[in-house]
């Protein structure tokens, strides 16, 4: 039987709904469809961490998926 996966962030315990990948090359952070398993250089995020990240100055983020609670819309 397979548990869900939590959220990333630190003292989250909601279940994860999306992973997020950096580009450096791009300066992008990338929110996609929860990959189907943990990577290490990603980070699963559940709906509303996802909403609420913002990247450093200079980046940008761009959402892949749908993301409950924000008005993501891909670029």
């Amino acid at each position: 039987m397979q548990t869900a996966r939590l959220c990333s962030r630190q003292t989250c315990q909601r279940e994860a709904t999306v992973t997020l990948h950096y580009s450096y090359a791009d300066s992008t952070a990338i929110i996609d469809a929860l990959s189907e398993f943990r990577e290490p250089h990603a980070y699963d995020l559940c709906d509303e961490h996802a909403a609420r990240l913002t990247a450093p100055q200079g980046w940008r983020v761009v959402y892949k998926v749908p993301v409950q609670g924000s008005d993501t819309t891909e670029s």
